[in-house]
């Protein structure tokens, strides 16, 4: 694979660039429903820095170097959050000389077509690494790693763009999944921010 950075500096540098983007064009505050059913007075759609050019760049650069030192057979996630994660994944590895399957994850088997619940390129004995871009309490990624394990794909690892810090780590980690993300809450936002209003 062609070198993804120069410099420690440098892949610092694009870290802090893509925490720029995600609390230019994702964050909210206001009141909201998150996915887990807990509420919220801010909102981070990851959507929104995920499909923006400058953010799926960084992304698929961020991930890459994360996957670099334990290379998978595969990586993806439950669709809508790592939809453009692996687009961006796939892509970005094929510039660097390493291409790297993609493939997302339905909630469900869809009822026409191949009736298939997991879409892309992905074959059982294969290792995969799971994706999303947020994680709360990681219910998402649970279903996908069930729906893996089914095809008979071997999943411990996955890597989010963003932990809320509200139990996804560990939930993941009973599932046997360990857990790395590119920023952690207290990364993005104060504690100020996160206080409750």
């Amino acid at each position: 694979m062609k070198k993804l950075f120069s410099s420690e500096s440098e892949r610092l540098g694009a870290r802090a660039r893509l925490r720029e983007l995600i609390r230019e064009h994702s964050l909210r505050f206001g009141s909201f429903t998150l996915a887990s059913g807990a509420t919220s007075h801010f909102y981070l759609d990851l959507r929104r820095t995920t499909t923006h050019p400058e953010g799926a760049h960084l992304v698929g650069l961020l991930l890459l170097d994360r996957l670099e030192s334990d290379w998978p057979d595969a990586a993806g996630g439950p669709t809508l959050g790592a939809d453009p994660m692996a687009g961006a994944l796939a892509v970005l590895s094929h510039v660097h000389g390493q291409p790297l399957p993609t493939f997302i994850v339905r909630a469900g088997t869809k009822d026409h077509g191949m009736q298939q619940q997991i879409e892309g390129h992905l074959e059982s004995g294969w290792r995969a690494v799971l994706m999303d871009d947020v994680i709360t309490r990681g219910g998402s990624l649970v279903r996908a790693v069930k729906a893996l394990r089914e095809r008979e794909v071997t999943v411990d690892r996955a890597l989010a763009i963003l932990d809320r810090q509200a139990g996804g780590e560990e939930i993941l980690g009973r599932e046997g999944v360990a857990l790395e993300a590119l920023f952690r809450l207290s990364d993005i936002l104060s504690p100020e921010e996160q206080a409750p209003r």
